[in-house]
């Protein structure tokens, strides 16, 4: 099923697309008739958390970042995944899960041409980044039994407005839910699992969408399941209501922050080991970099934070 946006005339569908969205004679976004405070992706909020700077480019200045191997490597991944599920149960093997690799890989250059050019030049060699993926397929079928889940969703747009208008938006990879309504949320990651030190970070990403499922669908998610296909590992954690108000406080909390910085200028940068794949280092005056000048300002009623890729994989 398929919709043209009202902001840009584009025809959208309803699974793994954004909607689009009414603006009133000001410019301020609207969601079933009420104005939108601004709205965040799990991976957006992240960002700011991790380095106000680091939003500040990415949703703010909106640069240009390039894409990777690896990250190349999880959205194919993700769209085998997708497709794996279209098949009968019966199907839903290892051998036919390498068949769906090298069309899903075409689809995807199909919709991202320019991702050609990472193995260009010097560049590493397409075959062995398709065996790559390969293997993380592999490791899925080491943990889960396709054969045996019947997915309630797939690449799942999901959104909610909060009572303080701010709306929460993301993808969500697949929904399980039990005969009995109980609802699991699972996110695939195609890296290796965080340390414990980083295990809260991942879970705030889940926090937030069984947020959005509770607010949206009045079920609190009885299991969330990331599942790591870089290191053949899950992490799996059950919240309750105390967990997702205190994940509905701390959102609300970080879009007051953000909304500070973009009253005042003042997007600190934020050094930690991540800067060491950050695309903006060179413009970074941890690193002895100078950002560019600010553009215009957006009323901040109007600032949205885009989805990234990674809400998108």
């Amino acid at each position: 099923m398929t919709g043209e946006t009202a902001e840009t005339g584009q025809t959208v569908g309803t699974t793994g697309t954004v909607p689009g969205r009414l603006r009133d004679e000001t410019g301020r976004t609207l969601v079933d008739g009420e104005h939108v405070l601004g709205s965040l992706s799990p991976s957006r909020a992240g960002d700011f958390m991790a380095c106000p700077l680091l939003f500040r480019f990415r949703t703010v200045d909106r640069l240009p970042e390039p894409s990777s191997p690896e990250a190349a490597r999880g959205t194919v991944v993700h769209k085998v995944l997708e497709d794996l599920f279209d098949l009968p149960a019966a199907e839903r093997t290892p051998h036919r899960a390498a068949d769906l690799l090298l069309p899903a890989w075409e689809k995807v250059l199909e919709a991202e041409p320019q991702l050609a050019e990472l193995f260009a030049g010097d560049g590493p060699e397409v075959g062995p980044w398709l065996a790559s993926c390969q293997e993380s397929l592999l490791r899925y079928f080491a943990l889960e039994d396709p054969t045996r889940l019947e997915p309630a969703e797939r690449e799942s747009y999901v959104e909610t407005l909060l009572d303080s208008r701010l709306l929460l938006r993301g993808f969500i990879d697949r929904l399980d839910v039990a005969p009995t309504g109980e609802i699991r949320v699972v996110d695939y990651k195609t890296g290796k699992a965080p340390g414990e030190m980083f295990e809260a970070k991942a879970l705030f990403q889940m926090k937030f969408y069984a947020l959005v499922v509770w607010r949206t669908r009045g079920v609190v998610p009885r299991m969330l399941q990331l599942i790591y296909l870089g290191s053949g590992e899950v992490l799996r954690y059950q919240p309750d209501e105390s967990d997702l108000l205190a994940t509905e406080r701390k959102v609300e909390a970080l879009w007051r922050a953000i909304v500070t910085a973009q009253e005042t200028g003042d997007w600190r940068p934020r050094r930690s080991a991540l800067c060491g794949w950050c695309a903006h280092r060179s413009i970074c005056p941890e690193w002895g970099g100078t950002p560019p000048p600010l553009p215009v300002r957006e009323p901040v009623a109007t600032l949205t934070d885009g989805l990234a890729p990674e809400d998108t994989d």
